[in-house]
């Protein structure tokens, strides 16, 4: 499973990403940021305490941030159809907590990551520091052209801080597949392998899409769906 230095270093190399919370009116803001350092306990971000994002934190406590690296950007051809280059997405949610100024420049003393945030609450008093402490997420790697691998997608999901995840992908009820290949033949992502001397299917969840290629054919209804 992914580490949280795995996590950090995937979204420092996207840069900015989107950081969401809930305005506290029945809404959800969201605005450019990024990480800027990470320990055992989780990820860092920093804001200001005039701020709605600051207000947001403190009373929500949760934040969602995703983000998105590729090779190029999406071309189009003449059908308008888009070409994705080969990338990644992460994305991670989970529940925030403020540190003391006191904290931070003790985590500085050790961890150089956060001479930055030291720099900043000298710089501009109101500067604090959050830690995104229990939190889970996915790594989404894509290649849909298939240019470095023979299957489009590769995902990973994570979690810290006594949180838990969902695995990714759809499954299949062995005890109610029939072992047709309906399924194996619709998928295009090439996450779906039979099992041993003809018995049931079975889905590679981190190459599973859930697009429901498979959920629609199935003629025994064993594919289990996540959404219905």
């Amino acid at each position: 499973m992914l580490t949280i230095k795995d996590v950090y270093e995937k979204f420092d190399e996207i840069g900015c990403c989107s950081f969401a919370t809930l305005d506290g009116a029945g809404g959800i803001e969201n605005r450019i940021a990024h990480f800027f350092a990470y320990d055992e306990e989780g990820l860092y971000l920093r804001t200001m305490d005039v701020k709605p994002f600051y207000a947001q934190l403190m009373a929500g406590g949760k934040v969602a941030v995703c983000g998105e690296k590729t090779e190029a950007p999406c071309a189009w051809d003449e059908d308008n159809m888009p070409h994705f280059q080969p990338g990644y997405m992460m994305r991670v949610t989970g529940e925030v907590r403020l540190l003391a100024s006191d904290e931070v420049v003790e985590k500085a003393a050790s961890n150089p990551m956060f001479n930055v945030a030291v720099y900043d609450i000298k710089k501009y008093p109101e500067t604090v520091v959050f830690v995104l402490e229990r939190a889970h997420g996915e790594l989404y790697d894509y290649d849909f052209n298939m240019v470095y691998r023979d299957h489009k997608i590769l995902r990973e999901r994570f979690a810290w801080g006594g949180d838990t995840f969902v695995a990714p992908g759809l499954t299949i009820d062995p005890d109610r597949c029939i072992a047709c290949g309906a399924c194996a033949q619709a998928c295009t992502h090439k996450a779906i392998v039979s099992g041993e001397n003809g018995g049931a299917y079975r889905i590679w969840g981190e190459r599973c899409d859930e697009c429901g290629n498979c959920y629609h054919v199935c003629p025994a209804g064993a594919v289990v769906s996540k959404g219905i």
